[in-house]
């Protein structure tokens, strides 16, 4: 595998959490004409719209076929903990502080995922892994200091919002039965509904036609490219790694919010950035290997046919595709990352 293939994952999470970064000063905006439950509903069907566009000119279907009740309990999460709860805990959350302080506030998100990946999903994180997990925590501390108090409500709103997404990160990165496009179409147009539907009971603050468009066009980005781009990452270098990436959304948000809004930005700011820079770097670094046993199974991700898993001899095609495939038992060692192949969990590796 070349070097750009194995950065390649790392990548695609900045570009996600950049993306969704420019959300929150954006929703900031919007926040002061239309309600959080209104808005949050129209973000995801955004999104939704976005990828039905991408799925037309593709010619690649969204409709769910032969998904095991495994899959539809983690897709149901994703629905319910990323799409409903998540983003109308951080919208009324961002009702109450800054655009800034609210970005700051969302590097809870990445341990929300690492107390998850390790209590119950047994991801694997070595001493580097481990030393770029604390270097990251000790960035979102060193700017949530510098900021000072926020409003204990907020910061409440916002922590719950993280843990959602925590939960979340964890269902999409093990969705194996459907392409990212899919279970992204999905999870935004029955959240966006739900909440749409919901935010119809507040009188006050439904929204204008311009602010209506402008909420669905950031959510095709913000949340529909943002979120398939996520899935891509974490079903190649798993949940927590592709979290310590995207916790650079809140550094993203400060820098949106600076041009957006006019928002200051200090110095420490820079720093912290400079620290979760280092931090990604360590956990592209880290290396793992051993013994281990892959059963028999069959699912659908992004692969390409240049590793030891996706050698199919009656489907040859070049570079990164995705689609139903089959892979039989083996035993092997090769360095590896907690991906769709390697979570561990019905393995005897320790």
């Amino acid at each position: 595998m070349t070097a750009y293939m194995k950065f390649l994952p790392f990548i695609t999470a900045l570009v996600s959490a950049a993306l969704f970064g420019l959300a929150t000063p954006v929703s900031k905006s919007l926040l002061a004409g239309i309600n959080p439950f209104h808005l949050a509903g129209l973000l995801y069907l955004g999104a939704a719209l976005g990828l039905l566009i991408v799925s037309i000119i593709r010619k690649t279907g969204i409709r769910i076929q032969n998904l095991n009740r495994v899959n539809t309990f983690r897709l149901l999460g994703t629905i319910v903990m990323g799409g409903i709860l998540g983003p109308v805990f951080l919208l009324f959350g961002l009702r109450l502080a800054s655009a800034t302080t609210v970005s700051l506030w969302l590097n809870l998100e990445l341990i929300a995922t690492v107390i998850l990946g390790r209590l119950f999903y047994k991801e694997h994180l070595g001493g580097i892994g481990l030393f770029g997990v604390c270097l990251a925590l000790v960035s979102g501390l060193l700017l949530t200091i510098n900021e000072g108090r926020s409003g204990l409500s907020s910061a409440i709103l916002v922590g719950l919002a993280c843990v959602c997404w925590g939960w979340d990160n964890h269902f999409t990165a093990l969705i194996d039965r459907l392409t990212a496009v899919q279970s992204t179409f999905w999870k935004g147009i029955v959240a966006g509904t739900v909440n749409v539907v919901i935010g119809f009971q507040f009188a006050d603050m439904i929204g204008s036609l311009s602010i209506i468009g402008l909420a669905l066009l950031v959510g095709c980005f913000a949340y529909g490219v943002s979120i398939v781009l996520y899935i891509i990452s974490a079903q190649k270098i798993g949940a927590i790694r592709s979290q310590i990436v995207f916790s650079s959304a809140p550094f993203f948000g400060v820098i949106f919010s600076l041009l957006l809004l006019g928002e200051p930005l200090s110095y420490i700011k820079g720093i912290s950035f400079g620290i979760l820079l280092v931090s990604i770097t360590m956990l592209a670094l880290e290396k793992h290997s051993h013994s281990h046993i892959h059963l028999e199974e069959e699912h659908i991700h992004l692969h390409r046919h240049d590793d030891s898993h996706h050698i199919h001899h009656n489907y040859i095609v070049q570079g990164m595709h995705e689609h139903p495939h089959k892979h039989v038992a083996q035993t092997h060692t090769h360095p590896h990352m907690p991906d769709l192949h390697h979570r561990h969990q019905h393995t005897n590796s320790q």
